[in-house]
């Protein structure tokens, strides 16, 4: 095992015994990427029953067994079935692995549920440290995921968590795909997403623009459940000549592009797509200032509710997600939708975990703002 810390992809295919891929769940388009990880490692998938009973309830058999095996267990979040069932079949199957004498449960989630709610907000709660509480006790023994909402949420676990980037896949794309990507600038659609485009670039040797003034949304402020001031001003629990001094509510300006976009094409990055009002918007504000072609670029389709609707009528020219979250159905309904396949690095993850090897050839020139 020592000398393979820097063994690059060219031995993927190659894994020790007692391996076991399994996909938990029940529907047949969110186990395409199964089938990918599966065949780039030259292994079938583990034979499993997931199913839904007629009262709802969540059902789960292993058809072979586990004892003294590595279990990886690989589970993505469609739009067509409800993200909670979703989590139950995770839990069901890493406990039924655990009860089963597995040597090692791996999850393999690479969108993490619920990782947008990772703050405190009023009276709230912070419900992705809930789920990974719940995974943890359960069974699973180590995490692999892909960009996180929010990097912290690694410390919400007790267990091993690899955060993987999808960065390199994405940024191959607009080298190969985009032919003028020269005259391109990278394009925050908020100051809080400012990090991820002074990433790509400085990756890419490219400009940065930053949309600052839009309309406030559940990200940008109320984070702190400490603000919650009364609607009443009290004194009761106050002592007379103590004065609280109130805080200064925000209150954004108008819409202003920092940077010049005029004449340029806009690449607009983020990590999750899903209501895609504020990128619509960007778009628009993006092609008032000049910009003549735009895209957008993303880890995480989600792409909820109307989402492939309002992208085909809007001024956005392409939207490039990664295959993380299936998503046949929206590209079907908006052909602007391309997709980026990663299952290369989760198989190659898969591999090195199962064979003791060093994982830091996948973090290769990852910073800690990465």
């Amino acid at each position: 095992c020592g000398e393979s810390g820097g063994r690059g992809p060219r031995d993927m295919n190659h894994t020790k015994g007692g391996l076991v891929i399994f996909t938990a769940n029940s529907h047949p388009s969110s186990r395409e990427l199964g089938k990918r990880i599966a065949e780039r490692l030259g292994v079938e998938l583990g034979k499993v029953q997931v199913y839904q009973e007629a009262n709802r309830e969540t059902r789960v058999q292993i058809q072979e067994s586990v004892r003294g095996k590595d279990v990886f267990i690989i589970q993505t979040v469609s739009n067509i079935r409800d993200v909670n069932t979703t989590i139950m079949e995770m839990l069901i199957m890493v406990y039924a692995c655990r009860t089963s004498c597995a040597r090692s449960i791996t999850g393999v989630l690479p969108y993490f549920p619920y990782s947008k709610q990772c703050k405190m907000r009023k009276r709230g709660s912070i419900v992705s440290k809930l789920i990974a509480s719940m995974v943890c006790k359960a069974g699973l023994t180590h995490l692999i995921t892909m960009d996180l909402h929010q990097k912290e949420i690694q410390g919400f676990f007790n267990i091993p968590v690899d955060n993987l980037r999808a960065s390199p896949f994405l940024l191959q794309y607009i080298q190969e795909e985009i032919p003028d990507y020269r005259n391109a600038v990278i394009v925050a659609k908020s100051p809080a997403s400012a990090k991820r485009a002074q990433s790509f670039a400085e990756r890419l040797r490219l400009g940065i623009a930053v949309i600052h003034g839009e309309a406030q949304d559940a990200e940008s402020d109320q984070v702190d459940g400490r603000h919650s001031p009364p609607t009443v001003k009290t004194t009761g629990a106050i002592h007379p000549s103590m004065e609280i001094p109130l805080l200064i509510p925000k209150e954004k300006p108008p819409i202003t592009v920092v940077g010049d976009v005029g004449g340029r094409i806009a690449i607009i990055v983020d990590d999750i797509i899903d209501d895609v009002d504020s990128f619509v918007a960007a778009a628009e504000t993006l092609k008032e200032r000049g910009a003549y072609k735009i895209f957008v670029m993303a880890t995480h389709g989600l792409l909820s509710s109307d989402a492939p609707r309002f992208i085909e009528e809007s001024a956005i020219d392409e939207v490039v997600v990664t295959n993380t979250i299936p998503h046949e159905l929206q590209k079907l309904q908006c052909p602007k939708i391309k997709t980026v396949d990663i299952s290369m690095i989760l198989s190659e993850a898969i591999r090195r975990i199962h064979n003791g090897e060093s994982m830091s050839y996948l973090f290769r020139n990852i910073g800690v703002d990465d």
